[in-house]
């Protein structure tokens, strides 16, 4: 089994990535910097979780008026991200990290227990990062019921802490 990377704290520079979209355009956390990143990782496409969080993202106003980046990420590749973007009406992108090193890196990937079994894959993550570049808060097993709501949350507290509510 993979050991987990250490946490990542709030404050710290969100480490840097590189990667591509259902049509291989690469997207890179400085593309976004001056804005709030949500970036979540998920198991897998069309799961239903997966759906449901996508789907919430997707649906939450307050996060589009808040002008926030949404980014998913998984293992998954990029005919399979196209095919769940297109079927769910996904307006951000599905990024791939087939061998998972980014996820690994960030601390989305490694053991899991899922019903009594240990298995090793993508764990359901949120990452709000600011629009420093730096790490606002993480959501690390994230249960999919009011998430989005909660991720909105974050980011009105953390706009308010820096002077722009």
């Amino acid at each position: 089994m993979t050991e987990a990377a250490p946490r990542l704290a709030p404050g710290e520079a969100f480490p840097e990535f590189a990667l591509p979209d259902a049509s291989g355009h690469p997207h890179r956390l400085t593309d976004y910097a001056g804005r709030y990143v949500v970036l979540y990782a998920y198991p897998k496409d069309d799961t239903p979780g997966c759906t449901k969080e996508a789907c919430d993202f997707r649906d939450n106003a307050l996060l589009k008026s808040l002008g926030a980046v949404i980014l998913g990420v998984s293992r998954d590749d990029a005919e399979s991200h196209g095919q769940f973007a297109e079927k769910y009406s996904l307006p951000f992108p599905l990024l791939t990290d087939s061998d998972a090193a980014f996820l690994k890196t960030v601390g989305a990937y490694g053991a899991k227990n899922m019903y009594g079994k240990v298995t090793e894959g993508v764990k359901r993550a949120t990452f709000l990062i600011g629009p420093d570049g730096k790490l606002v808060r993480s959501w690390l097993a994230v249960k999919v019921e009011g998430h989005a709501d909660a991720v909105v949350a974050s980011i009105e507290a953390d706009r308010k802490a820096r002077g722009h509510a």
